[in-house]
């Protein structure tokens, strides 16, 4: 495993929860189908939040992930893009000097679901920066499959925000949602933002938001949102009969709740959310109403067309960012901050 020193890459190194350290890392050697990139821009996410706060949930403490090899203290960030500084051969069309967006799922390649396409459901799924080393750095080192190589109308602050987005249009797909349809989105976060941008790109007449913040609730109806309620003193307006599909977008038990009340008979509930806890349904309910409930696991095979969609004009995942922080500065106006503040939507760190 590298080490720490005066001269290496400056990197934000998880060791425990409350205890990220920017510190120097030595540059490892590269091996066969591994690329360096330059970090350009890395985003902070609510799983990052997680293992900052009460971590490990992901990381791997005691034996090593199966594929990235790697054990904490581990370099967070798994919301990055960058420029291809070098490569360790075998890395089929990467050249040195592209800008990319990093898609950071490990895959085997090996197993059933990897070999029929589904490789967000990888044996050995996981994620650059969050089991293996990421982004939050000057520099990092991942798998070059993972690299999406970007075309110059795509921005660096945009490129940082297409994981996210990832999430947000897999669960758009999953959902089946078509033009003309209703949407009820439970959580004004950086994937529920993400959502009502895609939903109304999509075609939906109605799109309704709920959070506890008024100033998400905001930011919502000028990236789409028809209606907003905030869910501290209100509940989800339905049309007759409710939505088509409602997303969960939060991972707690009243936000699901909210969401399968929100729907019509036969209606969808997509969920997007990480749950801390089992949740409990109501199964008569859900058989009663035939409600159908999807879960929605990151990603695949989204990257493409969201380049071409923010290439186009079509759709811009960085006007969910509220602000940028220096990696020197990433524990004190980065984690703590938004600790302390739930106003904020994504926060980049600029390397």
């Amino acid at each position: 495993m590298d080490r720490p020193n005066d001269t290496g890459i400056l990197s934000a190194v998880w060791h425990a929860a409350k205890d990220i350290r920017i510190e120097r890392r030595v540059r490892p050697a590269l091996a066969p189908g591994e690329v360096r990139l330059r970090v350009t821009r890395c985003g902070i996410c609510g799983s990052d939040m997680h293992e900052y706060l009460n971590g490990p949930h992901a990381i791997p403490v005691n034996a090593p992930h199966p594929i990235s090899g790697v054990v904490a203290p581990l370099v967070l960030g798994h919301e990055f893009a960058g420029e291809v500084i070098e490569t360790g051969g075998d890395c089929g069309s990467v050249k040195i000097g592209q800008r990319v967006a990093v898609e950071p799922e490990y895959r085997c390649g090996e197993c059933t679901a990897c070999l029929r396409g589904d490789y967000n459901l990888c044996e050995k799924m996981g994620f650059a920066g969050l089991m293996g080393h990421g982004g939050m750095a000057e520099e990092a080192v991942i798998p070059h499959y993972m690299l999406h190589a970007l075309p110059d109308a795509v921005t660096d602050r945009q490129a940082a925000v297409l994981e996210p987005a990832a999430v947000a249009l897999h669960a758009l797909r999953r959902s089946g949602l078509m033009a003309g349809q209703s949407v009820a989105v439970v959580g004004a976060g950086p994937i529920g933002l993400l959502l009502v941008q895609l939903a109304a790109v999509a075609g939906a007449r109605k799109i309704v938001v709920s959070d506890v913040s008024d100033a998400r609730l905001v930011r919502a109806r000028a990236l789409g949102a028809t209606e907003t309620v905030n869910s501290m003193t209100g509940h989800l307006p339905t049309m007759a009969g409710g939505v088509d599909v409602a997303f969960e977008a939060v991972g707690v038990q009243p936000a699901l709740d909210d969401a399968i009340q929100s729907v019509r008979k036969g209606g969808k509930v997509v969920l997007v959310g990480l749950f801390g806890a089992p949740a409990r349904i109501d199964a008569f309910d859900l058989v009663n109403r035939e409600v159908e409930i999807v879960p929605s696991c990151g990603y695949r095979h989204v990257y493409a067309d969201l380049i071409g969609m923010i290439a186009g004009g079509v759709f811009d995942p960085s006007l969910i960012v509220t602000r940028e922080v220096p990696l020197r500065e990433v524990v004190t106006y980065g984690f703590e901050k938004l600790a302390a503040q739930n106003d904020d939507v994504k926060v980049l760190v600029v390397p």
